[in-house]
């Protein structure tokens, strides 16, 4: 059993020193360089996507950050593919919060072409909010400041071509006032 275990320590210092997870030792210093510039222009986009473009309804914007085909993995599970479908979803949000807006990344890491940040997405229920054929629920008046998160894989032109989407739908209907 001793040796198993000075075995899979051995194979975890030479797996260390060699720099798994991490480019300087893996890749030639100009690659890591290439790669750690693009992590910075890619998390650098996602401050200007959330804080500037969503926050301020500039989705004409979008594409900077978003490819044309872009799939979206929303938190209620469902699926989208494109970029007007996602602008569309997007700006549904602000119809009955319409001072909706994401201020901070506090957390922001990524590693080659993924880039993940937490966020925070905060607003008020103030207008109605459509449900559907032609009906609507009523403005609560609450607001909601929720803890989210999103990870995103960018392509070598420097947008998104697929991105998840996560935050909790429960407490968030809890604090607009909708649920338990």
């Amino acid at each position: 059993m001793k040796t198993i275990i000075k075995i899979c320590a051995l194979a975890a210092m030479v797996a260390f020193t060699a720099g798994f997870g991490g480019c300087a030792k893996v890749q030639p210093s100009v690659a890591c360089e290439k790669d750690q510039e693009r992590i910075a222009a890619n998390l650098s986009n996602f401050d200007d996507l959330d804080f500037n473009v969503y926050s301020g309804q500039k989705w004409d914007e979008l594409s900077r950050s978003h490819a044309k085909d872009i799939v979206v993995h929303w938190p209620d599970g469902r699926m989208t593919k494109g970029i007007g479908t996602h602008i569309e979803d997007l700006k549904g949000m602000f119809v009955w919060a319409p001072d909706t807006r994401i201020e901070t990344h506090p957390i922001k890491v990524a590693q080659g072409e993924w880039t993940a940040v937490i966020g925070v997405i905060q607003g008020t229920f103030t207008r109605p909010m459509p449900i559907g054929d032609g009906k609507f629920i009523q403005p609560t008046g609450k607001s909601f400041k929720l803890t989210m998160s999103t990870f995103g894989h960018w392509t070598d032109e420097g947008t998104m071509d697929e991105e998840y989407l996560f935050w909790d739908n429960q407490e968030f209907m809890r604090q607009i006032g909708l649920g338990q």
